[in-house]
């Protein structure tokens, strides 16, 4: 198992297949992009596939995520999924993407055994979309998670970050979309990952200002702490339900105590935490022909390290120095 000192267990894997993306959304990266990784420091789709396998045939991870950039960018994704749901110890299996090429790959991914996704998307608005985004890709976001919803790709979850003077008058409008169309839409305060380092505290639209929006127009019953379970998001029955809609107040409410998830990133280092400043490579194991034995004991080390919590509830917080696209949301 990956067990820390606090007594948390980690079953949720999040696996980052790429640092790169087709977006330049401003809370994660600067318009012209970043200094990618290198071909040659990215894991191979068999060290990728090695490692989960590990994970769950050794570790007890029962989750796994895969992540980005954005991994719908990866060419062997299709192959990976195929291969990771043919392991004895199956993994329940989910993506996070911005939805762009998922209206192509989203029946080849379930076909493949992709359970579900999770898809970006912070407006509803065109024009929003293009100044949050740097990109004119609206209309192909919102047919790929009409596709991905079609090919059974579900729950399909809609992740939504609300920024100032741009989206934070939307909360309502998304809600009732969402539940339009079927899917659950899930607020996330904005957190301190971008590479430009210009994340305000004092600025952020808060789950509280969130809430509070929402309830002009709905009414909102909490569920209750063990419906929760390990999950980041704390979700709230629309109009008596069975719609849901969820928050992750990552800053304003941490859920450290509760957290269960180890990271991979796409250059094969640990991170016991998305904030973490330390990471622990795996990499130089894996290419060093190291057993399974010897990588499963490096990264029990690496999660036996893990922090009591993220940091975020400390003012003085500083931003981690990698970006989030580079260690996987």
């Amino acid at each position: 198992m990956l067990v820390d000192t606090y007594g948390r267990v980690a079953t949720d894997l999040r696996v980052s297949l790429t640092d790169r993306c087709n977006l330049r959304c401003s809370y994660c990266m600067p318009e012209e992009g970043l200094q990618w990784l290198a071909k040659p420091d990215l894991l191979t789709d068999d060290e990728i596939v090695r490692l989960i396998r590990i994970a769950v045939s050794d570790l007890g991870v029962t989750e796994v995520r895969f992540t980005g950039g954005e991994p719908l960018l990866r060419p062997g994704l299709v192959g990976i999924v195929e291969r990771c749901a043919a392991l004895e110890a199956r993994p329940r299996m989910s993506l996070t993407t911005n939805g762009i090429g998922l209206q192509r790959t989203a029946v080849a991914l379930k076909a493949a055994g992709l359970d579900r996704v999770n898809v970006s998307l912070d407006t509803l608005r065109p024009d929003v979309f293009k100044t949050l985004t740097r990109r004119d890709r609206h209309k192909d976001v919102l047919a790929g998670l009409a596709a991905a919803r079609d090919a059974g790709l579900t729950p399909v979850k809609v992740n939504t970050v609300l920024m100032p003077g741009l989206n934070d008058d939307e909360a309502p409008d998304l809600l009732a979309w969402a539940v339009d169309q079927g899917y659950e839409l899930r607020f996330i305060e904005q957190m301190p990952l971008d590479a430009q380092h210009g994340w305000k505290r004092d600025g952020m639209i808060t789950a509280g200002d969130i809430l509070q929006s929402l309830r002009t127009r709905f009414t909102l019953a909490p569920e209750d702490d063990a419906a929760r379970g390990s999950a980041p998001a704390e979700r709230w029955t629309v109009d008596g339900g069975p719609h849901r809609v969820g928050v992750i107040a990552s800053v304003t409410r941490p859920f450290c105590s509760a957290c269960d998830r180890t990271r991979l990133t796409a250059d094969g280092q640990v991170r016991t935490c998305l904030f973490a400043r330390e990471e622990t490579d795996l990499r130089a194991a894996l290419r060093s022909d190291a057993p399974d034995a010897e990588i499963a004991r490096i990264w029990k080390l690496a999660m036996w390290g893990k922090k009591a919590g993220s940091g975020l509830d400390d003012p003085s917080f500083l931003q981690p120095d990698r970006p989030m696209s580079a260690i996987g949301g």
